[in-house]
């Protein structure tokens, strides 16, 4: 038990994961971005959501660009590229469905 933003914190221009659930139908994990930091485009074959609990980030999904700010979700289709930028420094929880 925990403040949820309190469980992973920011390195300076990287960024930090922590798995926190990990089951074969899916997994939960917290993410902390470094202003600027962010990840490639890339697909992944389940669907993805995104809980944005402190920051603000853009994510694009096939081609669409998405802010996304503190108290915001947003869901990452299965199949379909993205990538994300941290416009601040951001924490987030990104939840895989995988079935």
């Amino acid at each position: 038990v925990g403040k949820t933003a309190t469980l992973v914190n920011y390195k300076e221009y990287w960024y930090v994961s922590r798995e926190s659930v990990k089951k074969p139908t899916g997994s939960v994990a917290l993410f902390a971005f470094d202003e600027g930091q962010g990840l490639s485009e890339h697909t992944v074959p389940f669907d993805a959501l995104v809980q944005v609990i402190e920051g603000e980030v853009e994510i694009i999904v096939a081609g669409k660009p998405h802010r996304v700010a503190s108290g915001e979700m947003i869901l990452m289709p299965a199949h379909q590229p993205h990538a994300l930028k941290a416009l601040t420094r951001y924490k987030m929880i990104l939840t895989k469905i995988r079935s």
